[in-house]
Formats: structure tokens, sequence, C-alpha cells
């Protein structure tokens, strides 16, 4: 895959990923703090603001989606700053404060996609496709 491709996939999968989790909290509160073994925060303003949040965020992977090169800034702070601190509060939280494991789901697939989203930034790409006389061939970049 090239690093265009990669460039346009990535934000795609943010926008996916952050789009379901913020729907989810906005219409499915109970069911959702459920399958994560949590109770629903006191007020519940907390959850729909965090909700609205996630949506927001996802629906502004639409621009680097269309244009990534334009909306790096936006792939930055979304990506490896916030994906990244979102991580690493998850995985302290069950460390230290006892948060039940289903914490970790969220702290591995938000540091998967920071550091991802970090690889197609920096152009370093994770793999590419290489189109020669003799055929396609593929090769990982590093």
């Amino acid at each position: 895959m090239t690093i265009q491709r990669q460039q346009t996939v990535v934000p795609g999968i943010s926008l996916v990923y952050d789009l379901a989790i913020g729907l989810a909290l906005l219409a499915a509160t109970d069911r959702f703090a459920s399958l994560f073994g949590v109770v629903v925060p006191e007020p519940r303003l907390f959850v729909t603001l965090t909700g609205i949040f996630l949506v927001c965020v996802g629906l502004g992977y639409l621009q680097p989606l269309r244009d990534p090169e334009k909306h790096r800034a936006y792939l930055w702070i979304f990506g490896p700053l916030l994906k990244g601190a979102g991580a690493a509060v998850f995985a302290w939280d069950y460390l230290y404060n006892g948060s039940p494991a289903s914490y970790l789901l969220f702290a591995a697939s938000d540091g998967t996609l920071a550091l991802v989203t970090l690889v197609v930034l920096r152009g370093t790409g994770v793999i590419s496709t290489e189109t020669t006389k003799k055929g396609t061939g593929v090769s990982v970049q590093g």
C-alpha cells in the first residue's frame, strides 16, 4: 500500500472508530457501560458530552480523509496526541486505580491507532507496493 493510500486509510479507520464509540455512548449508554463492566457515571451529562465529542472528532476525520497533506495538523492532534494520551490514561487507570480489564481494549485500540497514525505521518509508511517491470512486489518500509 502506498504512502498516499495509507494517508487516506488511517483517517478512514479513525473516523469509523470514533463515530462508532461516540454513537454507542449516545444511543446505548447503559448497554455500552454493561459490556465493559462499568456503571454509567452520574450525572449522565459527562457521557453525553463524551459521545458528542467523539462524534465530532470522527466527523473531523472527513477533511484529512479527502486531503491528508492539507490536514496533517488534525491527524497529529487527534491521532498520536489524543489517542496516544487516551491509551496511556486507560492503561494507567487499569494498573493503578483498579479499573476493569476491559479498559485495556481501549488502551490497545487507541494505542494502535496512535502508533499507526504516527508512522504514516512521519512518512515512513507501514507497507508499500512497488511496481516493477517484472511485476508487483510488496516491501516493508521503515
